[in-house]
């Protein structure tokens, strides 16, 4: 409650003041001491410095919501050339407006003379217990922050982490949902993924699948051999060592060959339209206009590195292969390579599976099983 010192400044009371004792007292003795022409005055003094605040106080917030709302629309337009991820772009520009504001609002009570110091005491007070109380949940928080940030998997990904495989349904703040090939779903905090190993089958282009075909003693290894690279050649969802080892390994697929596509063929048609003159660009335009050109510097430049990469790195033998790998105890075992899309990993390992039974035999292979032999005396 503000008393009549603090609406008439200047005023010394008759008496001092007790620290724990109600200022009644005092206020009525400065009365006694103050002409009624006098308080008028300095009491219309002070409200009207206090209107002359207010006044500042919402024309600054009026100013500061129309620079946030501008800066919003910045950030989200940056997002969306950028083609950030939804969740990520989400949550950053829900954090951005709600710091700003936070700013805003205590510079606006500073303005009207409220003292910040206490709000400040308090947020900085309840900031801490909610840390302490919450501590598991801000480390999957940060978390899914660093994945939405790193990408080390996206929606619709084969990952396998802490025991479970599965698709990628939703990566979410505090956790991440995958379901499983039996249509279990399950839900992973995000911290463990963010500090943990995390196995994704879908980042490579091509998989290799290898299967050991175990033949008898005294089988011909070479007509098996080329019975199974016959096969091989006779499907063309097996990579020959041709077309895949063109690329290094490195060819993209699904969204991110649409990305590469997108941002080589388009963006000249691009940065054709949005090209206009000058006198007709606003500010904001002339903003996004070298943003968009600053971006495809930096796409040629990742472009340039990506091509010096493959360069260096040496190109691996995507050609099918079949190697005799152990003599066992009962059979001759062989070790068979071939090399797929991954997305048609599971249907070519069945596939030979069953293949290999059915005709392997046809060339002269028998499969053997563990034999005891007992002699007689």
């Amino acid at each position: 409650m503000l008393s009549l010192q603090d609406l008439l400044p200047g005023l010394t009371p008759a008496t001092p003041k007790p620290e724990n004792l109600p200022n009644v007292k005092d206020d009525l003795a400065m009365l006694k001491n103050l002409s009624f022409d006098d308080m008028i005055s300095r009491l219309a003094e002070t409200l009207v410095n206090f209107a002359i605040n207010v006044a500042i106080a919402v024309l600054v917030f009026y100013v500061g919501r129309f620079i946030i709302r501008k800066i919003f629309r910045i950030v989200s337009a940056i997002f969306i050339r950028r083609k950030v991820d939804t969740s990520l772009s989400t949550f950053v520009l829900s954090l951005i407006n709600i710091v700003l504001y936070f700013i805003l609002i205590v510079t606006v009570i500073g303005i009207i003379g409220i003292e910040t110091t206490s709000f400040l005491a308090i947020f900085a007070s309840a900031g801490v217990a909610i840390g302490m109380a919450l501590s598991g949940t801000l480390q999957n928080f940060a978390g899914g922050v660093l994945i939405l940030l790193l990408k080390p998997y996206k929606i619709g990904d084969y990952i396998e982490v802490q025991g479970y495989a599965g698709t990628v349904r939703e990566i979410q703040i505090f956790s991440t949902i995958i379901t499983t090939y039996d249509n279990k779903s399950i839900s992973i905090p995000n911290g463990s993924l963010s500090t943990g190993s995390v196995n994704n089958w879908s980042r490579e282009a091509y998989r290799r699948v290898t299967w050991t075909v175990s033949i008898s003693y005294g089988d011909d290894v070479n007509a098996v051999r080329e019975a199974i690279l016959d096969m091989f050649r006779a499907d063309s969802r097996i990579e020959q060592g041709d077309t895949a080892a063109d690329d290094g390994g490195l060819r993209l697929v699904g969204e991110a060959e649409a990305d590469v596509t997108g941002s080589a063929g388009v963006s000249g048609e691009r940065s054709a339209a949005v090209i206009e003159p000058e006198h007709t660009r606003t500010f904001w335009d002339k903003v996004l206009f070298r943003h968009r050109k600053a971006k495809e510097r930096l796409s040629q430049w990742e472009e340039n590195k990506e091509a010096e990469l493959r360069a260096m790195l040496p190109k691996p033998n995507y050609a099918p292969a079949v190697y005799l790998s152990e003599l066992g105890a009962s059979s001759v075992d062989l070790q068979v390579r071939a090399w797929t899309k991954t997305g048609d990993y599971w249907a070519v390992f069945y596939y030979y599976n069953e293949k290999f039974y059915n005709d392997l035999p046809k060339h002269g292979a028998r499969f053997p099983f563990p034999q005891l032999d007992v002699h007689m005396a």
